[in-house]
């Protein structure tokens, strides 16, 4: 499967992302996922592919954008813990 570049599709920024309501972590980003909840994705670039890829197919079978352009380090800081993220998802306005 291939996926495009965040730069033709939607993007998101770290200061988006601190402003809106997310969810942190792989697992949290899967479930909101599946629950149908999150609204964009962001997936950090020094992510592992055995990590990455199933997430991006999973968002590109949910229709879901992805950006991915931030290290964990910069997501887990944006999003306020002390650790490092693989992903964090913004949940869509309901």
């Amino acid at each position: 499967m291939k996926f495009e570049s965040n730069r033709r599709g939607k993007f998101m920024t770290l200061d988006e992302l601190k402003a809106s309501a997310f969810v942190v972590g792989l697992k949290e980003t899967e479930r909101a996922i599946d629950r149908g909840e999150a609204g964009h994705v962001f997936i950090a670039l020094d992510c592992d592919d055995r990590i990455s890829l199933p997430l991006r197919n999973v968002c590109a079978k949910a229709g879901i954008s992805v950006t991915d352009d931030f290290t964990k380090k910069e997501i887990g800081r944006a999003c306020g813990i002390k650790v490092k993220a693989a992903s964090a998802a913004v949940l869509a306005s309901r």
